[in-house]
């Protein structure tokens, strides 16, 4: 049994995992799993963008294939010793009972008989034919049948090109997309950038105008004011003279008097207040064009989240934690006072008291919604499949957990550190989920309003599944589509 074991390992060791025959050409990827060079070829379609793996879906450039010559001298000899075992003649199978040679076949029964039992009352009435005649009855069967068999499989490696093609015109698409989106926000913030520097330059040109004018206003009139101020000392000292002396000249003194006049500082310039005016005006419908766009966003947002279709969630009781009490239509969640009897299977969350949905999405827009109410220490979002259920985890991406959440008086992403939201928690919060772009945006239910969006391609590639947190005694979440 261990040799027959051992041959059977070897021959999968030298079996292509495409075409299932011994490697033609063998060549290895970097994730080390090997093919014939025609079957992954002929599987990449003739892509000439970045391929993947068939077995770990691992990417990497389509180049980057290495001649295995050790597993081709591996084949080689296996090749060389199934050519020996069908030189060697195989060994006659004898009866089990009466250790004869079994040279004839049962059509009844379907088994080889030798002639003793042929011979025997047991047999009497069969349709008996040599063996040899019905082993190539069965040997047409059989091969009618690898025939059809290879025929299906040619088909599905077919198919299977056409998807892996498929797939790469989608994912190239959506590559555009996302390129677009960035380079249309790009160049939407440099505008407002320019546009910022722009008004800031202008503005300061403004306020040195304005801050010069008002130097020469101020230095003119304080020189107005020394004049009068010191004339003043004059008259008065004038004043207090003796009536003999005062009167002398006193008709010129009046007449000096009449000719000092306070001149009036120079108005603003009019071409001046014409372009602080003007400035003002311009900030003014740039704030209301700014305000058209911010109050116009939302609605633009969620006519962008109408392609996302509503989901029908319920939580798993596989991977609820022990503590967490779960309704029976898996719609609702709370934590408990007690620790609940399950059995500690390796699918349940044991330390940290999170539970995730029964459905997986890898792929499309979908939708759910959390009510979360006035709860106090929660957190709603999604999980990777393969996310950790023993043990502590780390809520956030490096966890494989994308979620948003409430503890401490707090709102916040689960980042890596978490992000403070500038908002209160609503009480019902949409969870969108794009499979095809790897983000997952938050949204008040309610309002209508963006929470939080973990940007494409944050997400892998595998099955995502709805996931919540309960920290809080006096907390329920309540699942609804």
């Amino acid at each position: 049994m261990a040799a027959a074991n051992t041959a059977k390992k070897f021959q999968d060791e030298v079996t292509c995992p495409i075409c299932l025959e011994y490697f033609n050409d063998p060549v290895s990827l970097d994730c080390d799993h090997s093919f014939c060079r025609t079957c992954i070829t002929q599987c990449w379609g003739g892509v000439t963008a970045d391929v993947s793996c068939p077995q770990c879906r691992r990417t990497f450039a389509q180049g980057n294939l290495r001649p295995d010559r050790k597993l081709r001298s591996f084949v080689d000899m296996a090749r060389e010793l199934q050519l020996q075992a069908g030189k060697e003649p195989a060994p006659e199978r004898l009866c089990e009972k009466h250790q004869e040679p079994l040279k004839l076949f049962s059509r009844e029964d379907e088994i080889p008989i030798c002639v003793v039992y042929d011979r025997s009352k047991g047999s009497q009435g069969h349709n008996l034919i040599p063996a040899e005649e019905a082993a190539e009855e069965f040997q047409e069967r059989l091969q009618a049948q690898l025939k059809t068999l290879r025929a299906e499989r040619e088909k599905l490696l077919g198919l299977k090109v056409s998807r892996e093609k498929t797939s790469q015109k989608y994912l190239k698409q959506t590559q555009v997309e996302r390129q677009k989106i960035v380079a249309e926000f790009q160049q939407l913030r440099q505008f407002l950038e320019e546009q910022e520097r722009l008004l800031l330059a202008q503005l300061k040109k403004l306020d040195k105008e304005l801050v010069r004018l008002q130097i020469d206003t101020v230095t003119k009139l304080s020189e107005q004011i020394s004049r009068l101020s010191e004339r003043i000392r004059e008259l008065e000292g004038k004043c207090q003279k003796p009536a003999s002396e005062f009167l002398q000249d006193v008709r010129s003194t009046l007449s000096s008097c009449e000719k000092v006049r306070a001149q009036q500082p120079e108005e603003m310039a009019p071409e001046l207040e014409e372009r602080v005016r003007g400035f003002s005006q311009k900030v003014t419908a740039l704030s209301e064009s700014l305000r058209e766009f911010k109050d116009t966003l939302p609605a633009a947002l969620e006519k962008a989240l109408t392609a996302h279709r509503p989901a029908s969630v319920t939580l798993d009781p596989d991977t609820v934690h022990p503590q967490l009490v779960l309704s029976e239509d898996g719609k609702r969640v709370r934590l408990g006072n007690t620790r609940q009897p399950r059995p500690d299977i390796r699918e349940r969350f044991d330390t940290v008291s999170c539970v995730l949905g029964r459905e997986g999405f890898t792929s499309g827009r979908h939708y759910w919604e959390v009510e979360v109410g006035d709860g106090q220490y929660w957190a709603v979002g999604v999980a990777r499949e393969s996310v950790k259920r023993k043990g502590w985890i780390s809520l956030s991406p490096k966890g494989g957990i994308w979620a948003v959440g409430w503890w401490w008086g707090q709102f916040r992403a689960l980042t890596d550190p978490a992000t403070p939201l500038p908002l209160s928690p609503p009480s019902r919060i949409r969870v969108c989920l794009d499979c095809d772009w790897g983000q997952v945006t938050f949204i008040d239910a309610a309002a209508k309003a963006p929470i939080f969006t973990f940007p494409p391609g944050s997400l892998p590639g595998q099955s995502i599944r709805p996931w919540i947190w309960v920290g809080g005694t006096n907390t329920e979440l309540r699942l609804s589509s």
